[in-house]
């Protein structure tokens, strides 16, 4: 009991400590799954081959484990199994370690880079550890939320099409039909077939058209900063703000930037 309650310990402070090797872990665990995602890509150029499968293994285990360790620390159990999030693991998971339907499910990995951007601790650990994030955070987690997007529905074409769709052959066919038909440019050498086919089109054109407005707003709206204001809670000001814009207290933004 006393080495499980030890073991519980140490895995609690890899995953949400404050020490270097905690926040080392959990970097590692985000290039893991970048990692991931780059090999989806590339193992769509191999689609069907017998390695592919046993590579598919490797990462659902991989994510087992994962899924396994972050349960065992939660006290609130039901609510982390029903969580979205890891209810997209789950499904993973059981796509990986399948081979009867891994392929069709397997583009679930793509969404775990959601939970690991998005999470707070990986978020402000970004915004502490490197500059850039911290000046341009909206910008690079709209171009995120975009390119998650992108590889998700990619993904969604090519599972759906490539075995009933000629003009879907790997993962390059999808994306250049996904991206033209996200910038509504549309140029109709590549169209999907049956129902499923239209439906995807039309939430390519509906959630992919707003993210990237989204990006473009961030882009080329004025640059703010994140610094909380003690009397209102207002976090997002001008550069060269000294006064709170909501509530008129006097502010202390660092000039660098470094808040």
């Amino acid at each position: 009991m006393m080495d499980e309650l030890r073991l519980r310990a140490r895995i609690a402070a890899l995953y949400e400590g404050n020490s270097v090797l905690a926040h080392r872990f959990r970097y590692f665990l985000l290039v893991a799954d970048l990692a991931s995602i780059l090999f989806l890509v590339a193992t769509t150029f191999f689609h069907g081959a017998p390695w592919v499968i046993w590579v598919d293994i490797v990462l659902g285990t991989y994510i087992a484990i994962d899924y396994l360790a972050r349960i065992s620390i939660t006290s609130r159990k039901i609510e982390f199994v029903l969580n979205p999030l890891n209810l997209t693991d789950l499904v993973s998971i059981l796509s990986l370690l399948a081979p009867l339907f891994g392929a069709s499910l397997s583009f679930l990995r793509s969404l775990r880079i959601i939970r690991l951007v998005r999470s707070y601790r990986v978020q402000k650990r970004l915004r502490d550890d490197f500059r850039m994030f911290r000046q341009h955070e909206d910008v690079i987690l709209s171009a995120v939320n975009l390119i998650v997007f992108l590889f998700v529905m990619t993904e969604l074409v090519f599972v759906t099409q490539v075995r009933i769709n000629p003009q879907v052959r790997n993962f390059l066919d999808a994306m250049y039909f996904t991206v033209t038909t996200l910038t509504t440019t549309g140029f109709g050498d590549i169209t999907l077939k049956g129902e499923v086919g239209r439906l995807l089109s039309i939430l390519i054109m509906v959630f992919g058209v707003s993210l990237f407005l989204r990006l473009i707003q961030t882009i080329f709206r004025p640059a703010k900063v994140r610094f909380t204001c003690q009397h209102c809670g207002l976090f997002l000001h001008e550069n060269d703000a000294v006064h709170c814009k909501h509530c008129g207290a006097v502010l202390n933004i660092p000039s660098d930037g470094s808040v």
